[in-house]
């Protein structure tokens, strides 16, 4: 009986120490950014305006955050640290996240996009497809603009405001802008491995490319995701308003969320902040992002280029 109840004790000690590894382990997973902090120094490139974009750009960055409703929690703000001293408008990123991931898991992706001059925003919505928790953000944040108190007064560059999203947040950036309020603000679009269509359809997250008004740069894994290439394709050709497909090569899901950065960055630079050096990465036949090594299945379909 001795020998039974040491045992017993001896399994119930190894038990807790598995459960208190796991705990501690998924609370490292919990508090692990989705987005590595150097990302902009590791991540490889494999043409020079890739590089040029990946990079961090000339600005400093601050920081500001409101209370958001619900589930949403907070409205977070990166911008250029000359926001708040000079009187330029600087153009607009909403960012909608990823199935349970949340806005403070990107602060390094934010942090980029001010670098190069955008005020960059989000929240905590952990379940981002109907466009609503984005709609919510910008609509605080065109409400800042006209607010004499608010450090964005006046600051906001209505005519120039994308979105970008990842995953389920890819789906939401076809109903914030084909489905929301706000929707006829969005000048260009970035969808980042967003949720295959007729399995959206399946589970729920309902989109319609067709309602796209802004043109859209969709970027994917080229297995391990949850879009296949097929779907990729099928979907630019839905979209009228015009796109830029392209697979990063040996990257998964997760790591398309910051693995084509330099490129993001770049659409954004040449539609919202008009940089014809930026263009060049998708503009035309000799575009950068066509003959870059580490993408493959590139298409560009634009009006006018």
């Amino acid at each position: 009986m001795g020998l039974v109840l040491k045992i017993l004790k001896i399994v119930g000690i190894v038990l807790l120490v598995l459960i208190v590894s796991i705990a501690v382990l998924l609370l490292c997973l919990f508090m692990r950014p989705f987005v590595p902090n150097d990302y902009t120094k590791t991540v490889e490139t494999g043409g020079e305006l890739e590089a040029k974009y990946l990079a961090m750009g000339a600005h400093g960055v601050k920081y500001a955050e409101a209370e958001a409703p619900g589930d949403w929690k907070k409205f977070e703000v990166f911008y250029p640290a000359g926001l708040e001293s000079g009187a330029d408008a600087y153009p607009v990123v909403v960012f909608a996240n990823g199935t349970g991931v949340a806005a403070s898991k990107y602060k390094a992706l934010f942090k980029h996009l001010a670098s190069w001059g955008f005020i960059a925003l989000g929240n905590e919505d952990p379940s981002t497809c109907t466009g609503d928790s984005a709609e919510a953000a910008l609509a605080w944040l065109l409400e800042q603009n006209g607010d004499p108190d608010s450090v964005f007064y006046q600051k906001v560059d209505r005519s120039h405001i994308g979105i970008s999203g990842h995953s389920q947040g890819g789906v939401a950036v076809f109903n914030a802008v084909g489905e929301q309020p706000h929707g006829g603000l969005y000048t260009c679009a970035v969808s980042l491995s967003p949720t295959e269509w007729a399995l959206a359809m399946a589970i729920g997250l309902d989109y319609d490319p067709g309602k796209m008004t802004a043109p859209t740069l969709i970027l994917a894994a080229p297995e391990k995701d949850v879009i296949a290439p097929e779907g990729v394709k099928s979907l630019a050709g839905a979209i009228p308003a015009g796109t830029v497909t392209a697979l990063r090569s040996g990257m998964d899901h997760g790591k398309m969320l910051y693995s084509a950065d330099g490129y993001v960055t770049a659409w954004f630079m040449w539609h919202l902040q008009g940089d014809q050096d930026a263009a060049k990465a998708f503009a035309g036949d000799d575009a950068e992002l066509l003959a870059n090594p580490l993408y493959q299945d590139q298409q560009i379909a634009l009006k006018g280029t």
